[in-house]
């Protein structure tokens, strides 16, 4: 069993009428399997509505399925007197860092987790320097959060789940309110994260750029999982993937385009050095 391990799972919401007037229940996910091996990269793809926010909800015991399980490293996130230790192992990051941030100083607010859990003093101290320091954010421990940047405060938030020594970390769209340079630094944190302290990461995302390093792409529709592969496999079916709304990274879109118009390129091509080295070696 993979550290998130998800069969069958299945969750209603509960949709009110006018003044509460009748009640009817929508499916979010509808018979979801999923099995994420420890130190992984998976990247979570779908329109507004497909499910993907609901599934990383599932991950953190913020939601329960209604039919279903979902296994945290071995935990049933079910079981209510394990909430604490679901949620040490499988920490949040959000779309909008200032729902996240709570301190009036960085240094603060990233050691407010630590505390919760129960973590001694000189112990949370130290935990805070080196999520910060894992983050790029060390210089910045004595300020307020009000003056960094959205990319700086989704970094800080980073740290804050960092601090509390989660084995996976679960990112809901969290580059979505930030321009291009901060989205790509908080991308690069979690890849390092990944890469470097073998922490699972689990992004949702729609920007398709995201993912063209993760180790597994899942994309989503309607509540269910309908297709997975590698980056390179998903990316190849770029009409699959247009029927459902989403778009492919543009130099895969580019590349595409080419193949259609008799260029004789391979499909699933990521980034701009593959599609140069593929274009030269046609002369």
């Amino acid at each position: 069993m993979g550290i998130i391990r998800a069969v069958k799972l299945a969750f209603d919401y509960i949709k009110y009428g006018e003044d509460d007037a009748g009640s009817e229940k929508v499916r979010a996910l509808d018979q979801v399997d999923l099995d994420v091996e420890k130190g992984q990269f998976i990247a979570i793809l779908g329109h507004n509505g497909s499910g993907k926010s609901t599934l990383a909800k599932h991950i953190n015991a913020l939601l329960v399925p209604t039919e279903g399980s979902m296994w945290v490293d071995g935990i049933d996130t079910s079981s209510e007197e394990e909430l604490w230790h679901i949620r040490q192992k499988a920490g949040m990051v959000f779309q909008n860092p200032d729902n996240q941030i709570i301190g009036t100083v960085v240094e603060e607010d990233v050691g407010f987790g630590p505390e919760n859990i129960g973590v001694p003093t000189p112990e949370i101290w130290r935990r805070v320097e080196d999520a910060l320091d894992r983050v790029g954010m060390l210089a910045h421990r004595s300020k307020s959060p009000n003056k960094l940047s959205g990319g700086q405060k989704q970094r800080v938030a980073i740290a804050g789940v960092v601090a509390m020594r989660p084995e996976c970390i679960v990112l809901d769209e969290p580059t979505a309110m930030l321009d291009p340079n901060g989205r790509k630094d908080v991308i690069q944190t979690v890849r390092e994260l990944n890469e470097k302290e073998g922490v699972t990461a689990i992004l949702i995302t729609h920007y398709m750029e995201e993912v063209i390093f993760a180790d597994r792409v899942i994309v989503m529709d309607q509540g269910r999982v309908v297709m997975q592969g590698t980056p390179r496999e998903i990316f190849s079916r770029v009409e699959e993937l247009k029927a459902l709304r989403l778009d492919v990274p543009q130099v895969t879109e580019l590349a595409y385009e080419l193949k259609k118009a008799g260029v004789p390129l391979a499909d699933g091509i990521l980034t701009r050095e593959e599609l140069v080295e593929a274009l030269c070696s046609l002369n």
